[in-house]
């Protein structure tokens, strides 16, 4: 599969697996790798235990899926961030529902899209 950009600038959603998003982290989110790979020898290489790797590949895929559209990972964050500096609760709740909306769709991102 390949890894090239797509005509948006948007890299594409590697394989689904830890190696492939290991490799298009390091290639087009290079930002994030220290903490991908500190999680995994964490949760998974010290841990000598392989049941967390769903869940690990769930939140990383996520975090891909935001970090290779800029425009997306602004608009998140500046919810979360309008949302801590909110003057209600029902106005923090409202923008952090907006960006885990935005989260939860960019999660459903497919290889290859």
């Amino acid at each position: 599969m390949t890894t090239a950009a797509r005509s948006s600038g948007i890299p594409p959603m590697p394989e689904r697996n830890p190696k492939a998003l290991r490799a298009a982290i390091a290639a087009h989110t290079p930002a994030l790798l220290p903490d991908f790979d500190a999680h995994w020898k964490w949760a998974i290489a010290d841990a000598y235990d392989l049941a967390p790797v769903p869940a690990f590949m769930a939140q990383w895929w996520t975090e891909f899926a935001l970090a290779r559209d800029p425009e997306l990972c602004r608009t998140v964050h500046d919810l979360e961030a309008r949302a801590g500096e909110a003057t209600s609760n029902s106005e923090a709740k409202q923008l952090l529902t907006q960006a885990a909306h935005l989260r939860r769709e960019a999660g459903k991102a497919e290889p290859g899209q």
